[in-house]
């Protein structure tokens, strides 16, 4: 158990955005989310009832790709039936280190040694009431600490090492987000332009220039859409 001494003191946007599958599993992930990251803004894009489709984790992988190339957020919280499915899915996005976090032990040795921008929880698995007490548990690891101090800390200098090559073979072996979603099927791009309250928080708050007018054209956006809200 963690108590608030040991919670985050990194101010991060963090987004939490998990398959059509798993909507009763929403307001779980982001309660325990805005529990322990107390200090950072939480924006939560469902999915939830009030979605026009269902979105896969495949679909719900090209959001998270989106919503971080576009510095629109700086961490997304996210999760299929499995976990793994989403988490294979968003590393094949560029600029995405997802993370398959099934437990507080694995959660917190990703915050720490890899780093990275996301985290994919099992969100069909296990759930009586040890389920979820075990994804408090999970989401309370992730933000526990600053990220990215290595572990374990007697090895922390070689760790950040490790991490920062991986990082960069990652960024040398893979195309831009606008490149990748140019080669996609429209119907994809399609499906991920008609989930809106990420298309307009993405206008609103993104700084990529770039991906903004990529949006507009491709969605023939009005100027006056309205902005997503916490």
């Amino acid at each position: 158990m963690f108590n608030a001494s040991e919670f985050v003191d990194k101010e991060m946007k963090i987004a939490i955005i998990q398959a059509t599958s798993q909507i009763n599993k929403n307001e779980l992930l982001y309660s325990s989310v805005k529990k322990y990251a107390f200090d950072s803004e939480i924006y939560n894009f469902g999915c939830s009832e009030k979605d026009l489709c269902s979105y896969s984790y495949i679909d719900i992988s090209l959001m998270v790709g989106l919503l971080l190339a576009s510095k629109s957020v700086d961490f997304v919280v996210t999760g299929c039936s499995s976990g793994q499915g989403m988490m294979l899915a968003c590393n094949n996005m560029p600029g995405v280190l997802c993370g398959y976090v099934p437990t507080p032990k694995d959660a917190y040795l990703f915050a720490q040694i890899n780093n990275g921008n996301a985290i994919s929880l099992p969100l069909g698995e296990d759930y009586t009431w040890n389920g979820t007490e075990n994804l408090d548990q999970t989401i309370a690891s992730v933000f526990s600490e600053p990220f990215g101090q290595g572990y374990p800390k007697s090895e922390s200098e070689r760790k950040l090492r490790d991490t920062a090559t991986l990082k960069n073979i990652r960024s040398q072996s893979q195309i831009s987000f606008l490149e990748l979603v140019d080669k996609l099927d429209k119907e994809f791009i399609n499906k991920m332009l008609s989930k809106k309250d990420v298309i307009s928080f993405v206008l609103a708050n993104g700084t990529d220039s770039d991906i903004a007018e990529w949006i507009k054209i491709n969605n023939n956006i009005n100027k006056n859409l309205s902005t997503y809200h916490i």
